[in-house]
């Protein structure tokens, strides 16, 4: 499975932004679609996931802002992020989890930066 997430930039504190990845590759397979974010000096962390299923998870401090969502055919996540803050300046990436083995891919990143 290959990803590419697009739609990261600057943004003044307050503003929105929506990301996407696109998946491709053996997409039949995977079960949970999410992203994940590393703020500078942080570890990454949870910002949303959801699963074939429907369900949907949030990290605490993203929740209420963003949504996430995804297309039926599993080709696509989206994140909308809304009343940016500075904290939430880092890199975000796609992840995706397949059925029964649970191998995990990354994308390979989007910069966000809130800032006025």
């Amino acid at each position: 499975v290959q990803l590419v997430e697009s739609g990261g930039g600057l943004v003044h504190p307050g503003g929105s932004l929506r990301l996407s990845c696109a998946a491709s590759g053996n997409t039949f397979k995977i079960d949970v679609m999410g992203w994940y974010r590393q703020r500078p000096g942080k570890q990454r962390e949870l910002v949303a996931t959801i699963s074939s299923g429907g369900r949907v998870d949030y990290g605490d401090s993203v929740k209420g802002r963003f949504t996430i969502s995804r297309d039926d055919a599993k080709t696509a996540v989206f994140l909308h992020m809304n009343d940016l803050n500075p904290g939430d300046t880092a890199v975000y990436y796609c992840n995706v989890v397949l059925g029964f083995s649970s191998v995990t891919y990354w994308g390979q990143g989007a910069q966000v930066t809130v800032s006025s």
